[in-house]
């Protein structure tokens, strides 16, 4: 499978008609084992910036490249053949104008092979989705809490409370009139969620908002439980692999340090034949 050839499967047309049917079900990846395992089970799988802080250990996704964004997509595409595979565009990399997003989604999207591209803002985003759209690149859009613009909430607080959601709302109306193919809606409350949801013609995808979303989206390393410290409240863990892998880490190193491993079963003797076995 080549990192630059596009796989066919679930398609932009297929995402919009999903619009008030089954949820559409959406997860991030970053590499190729993880990629694979989201594509047997999700109609989207999106390269989230948030690769910055999950894998990089970055405070924020403000640090973001589009070279580390485009590396992702690359691993990312190598394992995604039936979904609808998104990448983020990262902060600086599309806000100065429609032709510097044309440029910079253009490239995106040669690299990577990847079938959208997704950016963050609403109306201030009207003029770009429309720009990206006329000229052949599909756009999810991203309102709410918009991580690229953390700076300006002072922090990762619930946006569209009281007075606030009328500006989510023309939000939400303008990336749909601008052509974008659907919207993620972050940490919103849940009933504005589900007020936007009935008024929009294009699928919104939930992450903090609500049910009644036409789909939903976690970044899979919160929902695997990656992580011990950190535990945003949508976010449901459907495993605790960081606890497993601590434990598993923790019995390695006391039997390397009591000289158990490796055992007979994991040497080779003089006259053995090859394997073919790789090594580290």
């Amino acid at each position: 499978m080549s990192a630059t050839t596009a796989i066919g499967g679930t398609s932009v047309p297929d995402v919009i008609a999903r619009k008030g049917g089954v949820p559409l079900i959406c997860l991030t990846a970053y590499t190729t084992p993880i990629a694979a395992l989201a594509d047997r089970h999700c109609d989207v799988v999106l390269v989230g910036d948030s690769v910055g802080m999950v894998l990089h250990g970055l405070p924020s996704t403000l640090s973001v490249t589009l070279d580390m964004m485009i590396l992702h997509g690359k691993a990312v595409r190598r394992g995604v053949e039936k979904a609808l595979l998104v990448v983020d565009m990262p902060f600086s990399s599309y806000e100065e104008s429609p032709e510097q997003a044309f440029r910079n989604a253009a490239r995106m999207m040669a690299e990577t092979a990847c079938d959208a591209v997704k950016l963050e803002g609403g109306e201030n985003m009207r003029d770009t989705i429309g720009f990206l759209t006329a000229r052949g690149i599909p756009v999810m859009a991203h309102i709410g809490l918009t991580p690229q613009a953390v700076n300006l909430f002072g922090g990762y607080k619930v946006q569209g409370r009281g007075e606030a959601a009328d500006r989510i709302r023309r939000d939400a109306r303008a990336v749909t009139q601008a052509g974008a193919f659907s919207v993620v809606l972050e940490k919103v409350p849940e009933s504005l969620a589900r007020n936007i949801t009935a008024e929009l013609s294009i699928p919104t995808i939930g992450i903090g908002a609500s049910p009644a979303c036409d789909g939903q989206i976690l970044v899979i390393d919160d929902m695997l439980g990656m992580f011990t410290a950190f535990r945003p409240k949508f976010v449901k863990r459907y495993a605790e692999l960081g606890e497993a892998a601590d434990k598993a880490v923790a019995a390695y190193a006391e039997e390397v340090r009591e000289r158990r491993f490796p055992d007979d079963s994991h040497v080779f003797g003089d006259g053995e034949a090859p394997s073919g076995e790789g090594a580290a």
